[in-house]
C-alpha cells in the first residue's frame, strides 16, 4: 500500500472493492485479491483515523 495516498481516496477504493465483492460477479481468484487489497486499505484507513485521533486530543490539551 502506498502511503502517499490520501484517506479519501483510499476510503473510495476501499468502497468500490466493496461494491465489486457484494456483487459476486469475479471468479474466486479475482475476489480473495480484491479482499486482500480490501483488508490492506481498512488498515491503512484506521491508521490515518487513529492518527487523526491523537492529533486532535494533542491539540485539544494545548
Amino acid at each position: 500500500m502506498p502511503h502517499d495516498i490520501t484517506f479519501e481516496a483510499a476510503l473510495q477504493r476501499l468502497e468500490a472493492l466493496v461494491q465489486t465483492l457484494e456483487e459476486d460477479s469475479s471468479g474466486l481468484e479475482e475476489a480473495l485479491q480484491a479482499y486482500a487489497e480490501g483488508v490492506s486499505l481498512a488498515r491503512y484507513c484506521l491508521e490515518r483515523l487513529n492518527a487523526a485521533e491523537l492529533r486532535v486530543q494533542e491539540l485539544a490539551l494545548e
